[in-house]
């Protein structure tokens, strides 16, 4: 039996609850996303198999994607070690079950918040001793993971990385939503139209200027500074899963608050503007490699 607009509403607006690694699944599956940055990693990983030794086992530190199909790429490229830092232990025990069902002993899960251990220079250095054993990684990913971090602390964060956990030769590769707002139908666009009227907040998260930023400071004199930007398609075939995504993207309720009463304007301008229309939603995705001594011309 096919569903009333109102029960489709209430779905709507009750799946605004869900954990965040079910969104991100919700939006893996159904959006190119995920190839876009795979395809993009795996450029990234055959740099850097092309800059070492062929007997060097290589170790990588992913920041906030620790339940991401990404992580099967990184499983098999870095067998010296991969740590996975997440918030959520959710995300971290469906890691920790695929470790011991399939016997992946070089991977480690690792507990924390990384704008409290990445940010700062003392805690970033105890943590490289402390949760990876002293050891620096040849690649750090952040796969849409910044956007829980203000951006007036990204710069220190990549410094930090750069100084203290990444090796003398390496690569930190980011992922983000580009702040675009003007095209209907976008993320972006999205966001600012709700973020900012419900919560007065503008998206300033912008990696093209990071990494604009980051050439001018001395830890990149080293470094290649790469960037480029995609188009990700997202259409779902049941509309709860079609919210539990936009509710993600409005970053409720880890970083927004939105009441009952906006989550209901939310959900039924997304009812009538996009489900019974067949709209899809579009993002528009910035990538940003940082190559440390790599004396090449790497890929993106």
């Amino acid at each position: 039996m096919a569903r009333t607009r109102e029960q489709l509403i209430r779905k709507g607006m009750t799946v605004a609850e869900s954990k965040m690694f079910q969104e991100d699944k919700v939006w893996s599956r159904y959006s190119n996303d995920k190839i876009d940055i795979g395809e993009a990693l795996a450029r990234v990983t055959r740099t850097l198999y092309k800059a070492f030794p062929l007997d060097k086992a290589l170790s990588a530190l992913s920041i906030g994607s620790s339940n991401e199909p990404q992580f099967r790429l990184l499983e098999t490229a870095f067998r010296s070690g991969l740590y996975l830092l997440d918030i959520e232990q959710e995300a971290l025990q469906v890691v920790r079950e695929r470790i011991l069902r399939q016997r992946t002993d070089h991977v480690y899960t690792i507990a924390g918040d990384f704008r409290q251990i990445l940010c700062d220079s003392r805690s970033a250095q105890e943590f490289v001793c402390s949760a990876l054993g002293g050891s620096r990684m040849e690649l750090v990913t952040l796969h849409h993971s910044l956007y829980y971090c203000e951006f007036k602390r990204w710069l220190s964060l990549f410094v930090n990385i750069l100084r203290h956990v990444l090796g003398e030769r390496g690569a930190i590769h980011a992922v983000l939503m580009a702040p675009d707002q003007n095209e209907f139908g976008t993320t972006g666009w999205l966001y600012e139209h709700f973020a900012s009227r419900f919560c007065g907040h503008h998206n300033e998260q912008d990696l093209q200027i990071l990494g604009r930023q980051f050439q001018a400071v001395e830890e990149a004199a080293d470094c290649q500074v790469m960037m480029k930007q995609s188009r990700i398609h997202f259409a779902a075939d049941d509309f709860e899963k079609f919210m539990a995504v936009v509710w993600m993207i409005l970053l409720y309720p880890g970083v927004h608050q939105y009441s009952e009463e906006q989550r209901r304007e939310i959900t039924e301008f997304m009812m009538d503007e996009f489900w019974a229309k067949q709209r899809p939603l579009w993002q528009l995705q910035d990538h940003l490699v940082i190559y440390r001594r790599i004396p090449f011309a790497g890929l993106i």
